[in-house]
């Protein structure tokens, strides 16, 4: 690499970080000021860096709205799918990736359990929003002056005797889901079945997808599936990290801690 292109490289890094001045961006790369003036200079003249009235230096919207042409490229289940393969080789079990679209939590990629029963549920087939965890999951992502109306539209199927069938009980547990930023599906789609989901985000923060983990109750107990929730947001994280997502390490403590 250039000497030069690693210097402006750096001064992209150092700016991601907060504003600098001049003498503090040679400071930092150890070269005249009249070196790394040039250097701003010409970034500033392509936009990838900016300067207010004092002289202190930021990113410029040229950076932006390369980012931002990245990012939207990037498809959701490709960039997932080798995490959804790692998570489903430490579990050995079910692993489904679902989206929101038209009203609807739609499986958008699914990963067989290696030995144990598999799941009826298929890639493009909608899953029920009011006892899948994944379903769940999705719909307290959307703004809270939309939950009611989805949730007196739901027809509330009862798949088991655990289902939800009301809309005030979605509701309660819509909160609940929204407050510990996972959901679970306690044997509430397929008896005998638990499952435990968690939200994918993009550079936004906003959810765009939810990944989960689906145990027959012969293999895992309820609390035992509970156990991998470590597991399965450590691969949501995973995939909204390449989204774009980069949360402060408190955020995203909060998120975890709720």
């Amino acid at each position: 690499m250039s000497q030069s292109l690693q210097r402006a490289l750096t001064i992209l890094v150092e700016l991601g970080e907060d504003a600098k001045t001049l003498d503090q961006l040679a400071t930092r790369l150890g070269v005249h000021k009249s070196t790394v003036l040039r250097l701003l200079q010409t970034m500033e003249a392509q936009r990838f860096v900016t300067h207010d009235s004092g002289h202190r230096y930021t990113l410029g919207a040229r950076l932006f709205e390369l980012a931002n042409r990245s990012l939207e490229r990037r498809d959701v289940r490709t960039v997932a799918r080798r995490h959804l393969e790692a998570l489903n080789a430490a579990t050995g079990q079910t692993v489904h990736l679902a989206t929101y679209e038209s009203g609807e939590a739609i499986y958008i990629d699914k990963l067989d359990a290696t030995q144990s029963v598999r799941m009826y549920s298929r890639v493009g087939r909608p899953a029920p929003l009011h006892c899948t965890a994944v379903g769940k999951v999705l719909v307290s992502a959307q703004p809270r002056t939309q939950w009611r109306a989805i949730a007196e539209k739901l027809d509330y199927h009862p798949f088991t005797d655990r289902t939800i069938r009301t809309p005030e009980r979605y509701l309660a547990e819509l909160e609940t889901v929204a407050a510990q930023d996972f959901a679970e599906d306690n044997e509430e789609h397929e008896s005998f079945v638990n499952c435990i989901a968690a939200p994918i985000r993009n550079g936004t923060g906003t959810v765009v997808a939810a990944v989960s983990v689906s145990v027959p109750d012969m293999l895992l107990d309820h609390d035992q599936v509970l156990g991998l929730l470590p597991r399965v947001r450590a691969t949501a994280d995973a995939v909204s990290t390449e989204l774009g997502w980069n949360p402060s390490p408190d955020t995203r403590k909060a998120h975890h801690d709720r």
